[in-house]
C-alpha cells in the first residue's frame, strides 16, 4: 500500500492531471499529525526550551512560552547530564526520566515501579525486537499474536527465526477470545487497546491470561470500559515480581497525542533474573542509548501538567 501511493504521488506531482485528485492521505498506519492533527502545545515548547537552553536567559521567552513549559524544561535539564540533548545519554535512559516515568505508572495502577525496570528506546518497536531477540532461539519457538494484529509483531517473529502463532479474536464479542486456546502459549503479545481494531481488554480475561502465567492506554472511549494495565491486575491477583515475566511496552506514537516522528518509547521489565536484566542492558547498550528528545517526550506524555 505505501509503495502504490508513493508512486501514484510522484505521478501526481509529474503531472497534476494524470488523476481527478491532486492529494493522498495516507492511512495505511497510525500517523495522525500526518493528516493535521496539531501537537500538543505544551509538549512542543518543552522541546524546544530543552534543545536550546539559552533561551531560557532571554526576557521574551516568558512571554513566547507557559509558565508551565519554562518548569519543566528547567526541572528536565537539570536531570540531563551537561543539560545537552544532542550528547550521548545512559544506555538505559536518563534516570531523571525514568523516574517521572516510574511515578506515574505507580500512581496510576497503585502497585510500586521501578525505574531500574524502564528501558528507554526509540518508539516502542526498538523494544519488541530487542525482546524478541532474547526469546526466540529457533523456528521451534512459537509465539502467540492476536489476529488482527500489527504487522510489527509478525515481521519480528520472522526476522528474528521464530514462528507466528496466531490466535484469533471474535468480533461478535467484542473481539474478545477463547483463553482455553492459549493454554500452550510460550510467550504471548497482548496489544490493549488493540491495533489496528480498539478492543479494550476486560479485567476477567486478563485474570485468565494471568492465570496460565503493549499499550495504547489513552484509547480508550467507551463510557463503561476502563484501561487496566496488565501488572495492575497481576498484583491485585497477588502475582510478585518472581511470579511472572512480564514485559510492558508505551509510545508516544499512539493515544491523543499521535508524535510519531518523534520516536520516544520504552519498555517495563519486571519478574526477570538479574543475569537476564544483565543482556537485556547489554543489548540496549549496542546502540548507545535512544534518541534525547524522545526520552523527554515520553516523560512528558506520562506525566503531563495536572
Amino acid at each position: 500500500i505505501g509503495f502504490l501511493s508513493q508512486k501514484l504521488q510522484q505521478e501526481i506531482q509529474a503531472k497534476p492531471e494524470a488523476y481527478p485528485f491532486q492529494e493522498i492521505l495516507y492511512c495505511n498506519i497510525g500517523n495522525p499529525q500526518s493528516l493535521g492533527q496539531k501537537s500538543i502545545t505544551f509538549f512542543r515548547e518543552v522541546l524546544a526550551l530543552c534543545d536550546h537552553p539559552a533561551i531560557l536567559a532571554k526576557s521574551e521567552t516568558q512571554a513566547l512560552f507557559s509558565a508551565d513549559s519554562i518548569e519543566r524544561a528547567r526541572k528536565i535539564l537539570n536531570q540531563i547530564p551537561g543539560r545537552a540533548t544532542g550528547a550521548y545519554g545512559h544506555s538505559q535512559g536518563i534516570k531523571g526520566l525514568r523516574d517521572t516515568i516510574a511515578a506515574t505508572i505507580e500512581a496510576r495502577d497503585g502497585f510500586p515501579a521501578n525505574p531500574n525496570d524502564i528501558f528507554m528506546t526509540d518508539g516502542a518497536s526498538p523494544a519488541v525486537h530487542m525482546m524478541m531477540q532474547l526469546l526466540i532461539r529457533s523456528e521451534k519457538d512459537g509465539i502467540l499474536c492476536p489476529i488482527p494484529q500489527y504487522p510489527l509483531y509478525s515481521a519480528s517473529i520472522t526476522l528474528h527465526g521464530g514462528t507466528l502463532v496466531p490466535y484469533y479474536l471474535d468480533e461478535a464479542t467484542g473481539w474478545g477470545l477463547e483463553v482455553s486456546e492459549l493454554k500452550k502459549q510460550l510467550a504471548l503479545v497482548v496489544i490493549n487497546p488493540g491495533n489496528p481494531i480498539g478492543q479494550v481488554s476486560m479485567k476477567c480475561f486478563q485474570k485468565s491470561i494471568l492465570q496460565m502465567k503493549k499499550v495504547y492506554q489513552e484509547n480508550v472511549y467507551v463510557p463503561e470500559k476502563k484501561f487496566h494495565s496488565f501488572k495492575k491486575v497481576a498484583r491485585s491477583m497477588g502475582y510478585g515480581e518472581k511470579d511472572i515475566h512480564l514485559v510492558s511496552f508505551q509510545s508516544v506514537s499512539k493515544g491523543y497525542y499521535g508524535e510519531c516522528g518523534k520516536r520516544g518509547g520504552y519498555m517495563e521489565v519486571t519478574g526477570f533474573d538479574a543475569d537476564v536484566r544483565e543482556h537485556i542492558y547489554k543489548l540496549a547498550s549496542v546502540n548507545l542509548c535512544s534518541n534525547i528528545t524522545g526520552q523527554i517526550l515520553a516523560s512528558l506524555v506520562m506525566s503531563p501538567p495536572k
